[in-house]
């Protein structure tokens, strides 16, 4: 009777251990088919800026070649000295439009909407929902659209063919979205918090500054980046509103390599790898923060 049940105990825990190893090894053979997987798709996305990054080291005659090739039988690293040189384009004077307008751009779409999203999540009033209505009503406007109405605004105003102008456009056209997106994260944080740090002896602008901003980092953070890189990649508007060729981003003065006859392609992809550098930078930098983010509220 003791030897059977010796048997038994042993058979069960010879299973039990059999069960345990294929566990083990399913868990491992998912695991490396949700990485074959990524994998795969990140060499789906990357291919095109591959693609891009090795045309910038082509000269133009062999970019033309028929057929192609797919590595340069000659690297040309002289493009990125040469490209900031050309007559047609001023490129370091685009560089610095977009540097300008961008960070200014978003500096001042955080300024409004950071206290608008706080006062709307945080106070009852009247007209609080047609507020919030209109102002996510204006994110289905498009600048393409609206271009030709606010070139003769600004040049009324005499402020066209400026960095101004595109300042405030971009800040208009990205409002609504930083506006939304904060709005929900200050609603997510109970009012009792708000009421604490009063108690202790807070302002209502100590309680902002020290305990509410802190706690929605992650959704600012999400506005900052989203809002930096549409006024980096605005083309529409800059299109229509800046004229002159100092004063146009890089999204624009890109255009200026291609031609009805003819194409500087081997500039066209070294303008681009330096031109999206930058926001590649920025996203490495807030990337955990960026996610925390985009995921808030997905789980309770």
């Amino acid at each position: 009777m003791v030897t059977t049940t010796r048997e038994t105990t042993g058979r069960r825990a010879t299973a039990g251990a059999t069960d345990a190893h294929r566990g083990t090894r399913g868990r491992r053979d998912r695991r490396w088919l949700k990485t074959a997987a990524g994998m795969v798709v990140a060499v789906v996305f990357l291919a095109p800026y591959l693609v891009m990054l090795i045309g910038s080291f082509k000269r133009h005659a062999e970019i033309l070649r028929i057929p192609p090739t797919y590595l340069p039988t000659e690297w040309s690293p002289s493009n990125y000295v040469t490209m900031w040189s050309t007559p047609e384009t001023p490129l370091p004077y685009n560089l610095v439009s977009t540097l300008i307008i961008s960070f200014c751009g978003t500096l001042l779409v955080l300024a409004v909407a950071l206290p608008a999203a706080y006062y709307t999540a945080k106070h009852r009033f009247p007209g609080r929902g047609v507020f919030l209505l209109l102002v996510l009503a204006t994110q289905m406007l498009q600048p393409t659209v609206l271009a030709p109405g606010l070139f003769r605004q600004f040049l009324a105003l005499g402020i066209d063919d400026t960095w101004l102008a595109m300042i405030l456009v971009n800040a208009a056209f990205n409002l609504s979205f930083a506006v939304w997106i904060m709005h929900s994260f200050f609603s997510r944080l109970p009012k009792e918090i708000d009421e604490a740090a009063m108690m202790d002896g807070a302002s209502k602008l100590q309680t902002l500054r020290r305990v509410t901003l802190p706690l929605v980092w992650p959704g600012i953070v999400t506005a900052i980046i989203f809002t930096f890189v549409a006024c980096w990649n605005e083309f529409a508007a800059s299109l229509v509103i800046l004229s002159t060729a100092e004063n146009q981003p890089l999204s624009v003065a890109i255009t200026k390599f291609v031609g009805q006859y003819d194409s500087a392609w081997h500039y066209v992809f070294a303008v681009s790898i330096v031109s999206i550098v930058p926001v590649v930078i920025l996203f490495a930098l807030v990337e955990k923060r960026l996610v925390a983010g985009l995921t808030a509220g997905a789980v309770k």
